[in-house]
């Protein structure tokens, strides 16, 4: 399984493909994992076991946004995301 990473653990490459526009709109969580997947993993002996963790930990962090964002932070989880995404790497 290979996520593209820039040598960083569970961290993506800043301004990878995954990030680019798509050519229809992500309406629900389920073609957001869909298209995370397509983007991201490649098939491996390990997937089997791998993509039901990843598939939680995914679902997990929508919900916890979801919760920050009914809690009126949300301008903290954006300014996260964004964070997040324009992080350089460590050296």
């Amino acid at each position: 399984m290979d996520l593209q990473n820039d040598g960083q653990d569970g961290k993506l490459q800043a301004g990878g493909p995954w990030l680019d526009q798509t050519n229809s709109s992500i309406s629900s969580l389920n073609e957001a994992w869909i298209q995370t997947l397509d983007r991201c993993v490649i098939e491996g002996p390990l997937t089997h076991g791998i993509l039901p963790l990843m598939r939680n930990c995914f679902f997990a962090g929508a919900i916890h946004a979801v919760r920050l964002l009914q809690m009126g932070h949300g301008d903290q989880l954006v300014a996260d995301i964004a964070g997040y995404i324009t992080e350089e790497p460590l050296s």
